[in-house]
């Protein structure tokens, strides 16, 4: 898909390049409300040893302390990498509207597969995959490459 399809891509990129340099899989999420970006994060799980550190997890706890609520109805998320099961688990409970993600996770990836709760919730949570995928599947591929190689 294009990048006009996935208009936060050039942040996500950014972020995704900070979170490499800080040793982290280069994973990154951005919560948008009425075209403003209100939360941004890339993973931090090796930096704070905390595996619930995820990329979605920050992002959904800075939106959420800045908007003063644990609910985010009109709020989409846009992250590089399908989401996991805690991650999705943790957008259908803040009511997110919406998820755009980039590469699919075959191995754990929760969107496609067992997202079951965010389509049945009222009103159910719009879930569009693949964007920019070639671009973040690489960017992983890269990561894990070097990584191996230390």
């Amino acid at each position: 898909m294009n990048n006009q399809g996935f208009p936060y891509w050039s942040q996500l990129k950014d972020l995704n390049k900070q979170a490499a340099k800080a040793g982290e899989v280069p994973v990154s999420a951005l919560i948008v409300m009425n075209n403003e970006i209100i939360a941004a994060a890339h993973n931090l799980v090796e930096t704070t040893k905390d595996p619930t550190a995820h990329a979605e997890m920050l992002a959904i706890r800075q939106a959420q302390q800045k908007r003063g609520t644990k609910f985010l109805e009109s709020a989409s998320i846009y992250v590089t990498l399908e989401p996991c099961p805690m991650c999705t688990h943790a957008i259908y409970l803040s009511h997110i509207k919406a998820v755009y993600f980039g590469a699919y996770d075959p191995k754990v990836g929760n969107m496609d597969h067992t997202c079951a709760p965010l389509r049945t919730r009222a009103p159910a949570t719009e879930i569009y995959g693949g964007f920019e995928e070639h671009h973040f599947s690489h960017e992983l591929k890269t990561f894990y490459a070097g990584r191996r190689g230390q």
